[in-house]
């Protein structure tokens, strides 16, 4: 039952008029939300004309106005952009301006912020509590974290399988809960707890696996415009065996980082040595032996997959390209030791990626990482498409594989959360340069920059009470 109106038996018609005026969406990923070939005015309008409230001029005005109203700076002009002008927590916002456009009686926000680093997170939950108080809209959250959950909700319904298996107040639910799924995923969410991780015996004095100095990465700028500086005079080095964490909101430049270092992204400036290797000016040739001594695992393991391939046919390529197996079925042996050193059964390389849970693909992909024992994996961004728990188990099975072949790490994520349970040093970048850099519990634990104040603060916690004082604690780093 929706505004007194029973939504279950209505016909087509019916419907069409509910959604917008009624009931509104917002969807986890703005960038497939929005149609690349219209602009976000044009959008916007085309929901408010549909329902035959305005007129061109008037659905242009509204547009203005819901843009403003989300905090899109100079709505005005922007109104007859595109949505690959936009940043990822400004696409969000125009979803969001998008589903309130129509005044509806309650939204439905499905993952909101889980493709956002957590400083839009929060500005983007900060937008969402807002509009609720102004508006009076009833929001209904869906999402697996919990932190989120007690940033925005008034009452929680915890589902298993398809059943609500508990529901409480927010605060009777985070302080109490009763039933056993719901303390696991309170007891899953990732906690800043300042663990002082030290160093493997001899790894200080052993030759850093990597070396930056003053690395400076630009993109030429096209048709005449200025080119765009990504990493500005940027210095840090990994030691063999270390675990180093590159945190940064989005356009920090930390994926930039990652791919010079694989050699993906030319070096323009400063000095980059890998693995023994000066990375500027360097020739694939040159490069290209070192290449087996890098693994990967990428954000989306759903995407990096050949869907046309099985399992072990994806983790064997590795192998297969740098000559360690004839082909795939030769590469089975290592293959299923590899499965079974991320806790997948052997018979799991006979499926294909589509056959596995998010949580399964993404061992899998750790799997293939590890496939040629490499002496430096590259993590981007690994856990951020996985809900709460099983992010968990891939993080405590990381660390366990991470202390038994004892290869380095350049772990690149926005989550501060996950750095403290891995990294024992923490590189923070803020546009193109690093804000702090140290080791993670003094980083963490007594933050001397004010950008990782706001990085920290931004962290929502499964605590309304605490969420509370935090909150205030961001809007006051952020000015």
């Amino acid at each position: 039952v929706l505004d007194g109106t029973d939504v279950i038996g209505l016909d087509r018609e019916a419907m069409r008029r509910v959604r917008g005026t009624k009931a509104a969406m917002i969807f986890q990923e703005p960038s497939t939300a929005l149609n690349p070939v219209f602009t976000v005015g044009w959008q916007l309008a085309e929901g408010l004309r549909a329902h035959g409230k305005y007129s061109k001029k008037q659905a242009r005005e509204r547009a203005i106005e819901m843009l403003g109203r989300v905090g899109i700076p100079d709505p005005e002009r922007r109104v007859d952009d595109y949505p690959h002008q936009f940043s990822g927590g400004q696409k969000q916002r125009i979803v969001i301006a998008t589903a309130l456009a129509l005044d509806p009686t309650v939204i439905i926000a499905d993952e909101p912020t889980t493709a956002l680093d957590v400083t839009v997170q929060a500005e983007i939950l900060d937008l969402l509590r807002r509009l609720r108080d102004e508006d009076g809209t009833a929001i209904v959250l869906i999402t697996h974290n919990m932190g989120v959950v007690a940033d925005l909700a008034d009452r929680v319904a915890v589902m298993l399988n398809g059943e609500v298996v508990e529901t409480a107040p927010s605060s009777e639910l985070f302080a109490a809960p009763q039933n056993d799924y719901t303390k696991r995923l309170l007891a899953a969410v990732p906690r800043l707890e300042i663990v002082d991780r030290q160093l493997p015996a001899g790894v200080a004095e052993a030759a850093p696996v990597v070396v930056a100095e003053d690395l400076v990465i630009e993109y030429a700028g096209r048709l005449r415009r200025a080119g765009f500086r990504a990493v500005d005079h940027v210095s840090f080095s990994i030691a063999p065996g270390e675990v180093v964490g590159l945190v940064g909101e989005s356009g920090s430049g930390k994926t930039t980082i990652g791919r010079a270092i694989a050699g993906l992204t030319p070096v323009t400036g400063g000095s980059l040595r890998v693995l023994g290797v000066e990375m500027n000016g360097v020739k694939e040739r040159t490069f290209r032996p070192h290449r087996k001594d890098l693994g990967f695992v990428f954000q989306d393991p759903a995407t990096s997959f050949n869907p046309l391939l099985t399992i072990a046919q994806n983790v064997a390529e590795p192998l297969v390209v740098h000559g360690g197996a004839r082909d795939a079925a030769d590469a089975r042996d290592r293959v299923d030791e590899l499965l079974e050193a991320v806790q997948l059964p052997k018979a799991f390389g006979d499926r294909f990626p589509h056959e596995l849970s998010g949580g399964q693909r993404q061992r899998a992909s750790l799997a293939r990482g590890l496939a040629l024992d490499p002496k430096l994996l590259i993590a981007d961004e690994p856990t951020s498409a996985l809900d709460v728990s099983v992010q968990a188990r891939v993080l405590e099975l990381f660390g366990e594989l991470q202390e038994r072949f004892g290869f380095a790490t350049l772990f690149i994520t926005h989550d501060l959360a996950v750095v403290d349970m891995l990294a024992h040093r923490v590189v923070v970048l803020h546009t193109g340069t690093i804000a702090e850099t140290g080791p993670t519990a003094r980083v963490l634990g007594d933050p001397q920059d004010d950008y990782t104040r706001k990085l920290i603060a931004s962290l929502p916690v499964p605590d309304p009470v605490e969420q509370a004082a935090r909150r205030e604690a961001w809007r006051a780093a952020r000015g």
